[in-house]
């Protein structure tokens, strides 16, 4: 079975920024990386919701579902929760209230702004090539770990 799992792109287009963390030593995968906010759906949850709930429950924020936009697909062969795979729907938001603090420092050493001409070089691989689609114009989907030719890239 695929899991499947949202991530929160929070772009502040005016400041030229957004909403990274560090997870921490004991993250379950990419310790030490900096990620978006991601977490799985639970059963009967819309995607959607998925989203803004683990951006709250991993930064404070607030956005509303309706005005989520996709940004990019991730589609992982396996992950360290899904060895049937996983399908990581990451949502842009432009619209949030609060500000970011770290909710959960049981997983995540960090959480800021980053600007976008400073984004980390040592991000979880699809973060990277999410926020790279996503802000660069590049490519919407990233496929992990299928071996075909062209996947180990990360892009499709």
């Amino acid at each position: 079975m695929t899991l499947l799992a949202a991530a929160l792109i929070v772009h502040d287009r005016a400041a030229g920024r957004v909403v990274l963390l560090r997870r921490g030593e004991r993250a379950k995968f990419g310790r030490g990386l900096w990620d978006l906010p991601v977490g799985k759906s639970e059963p009967g949850e819309p995607v959607t919701t998925t989203a803004v709930r683990e951006l709250y429950e991993e930064t404070g924020l607030t956005v509303r579902p309706e005005a989520l936009e996709v940004a990019h697909l991730i589609h992982g062969a396996r992950g360290v929760e899904a060895p049937g795979g996983y399908l990581t729907v990451v949502f842009a938001a432009h619209e949030w209230s609060g500000e970011p603090e770290n909710r959960e420092p049981a997983k995540h050493a960090e959480v800021r702004w980053t600007g976008i001409g400073e984004l980390p070089v040592n991000c979880v691989p699809g973060t990277r090539h999410a926020l790279s689609g996503y802000l660069g114009g590049g490519p919407r989907v990233s496929l992990d770990g299928w071996g075909r030719p062209g996947d180990r890239a990360g892009t499709a």
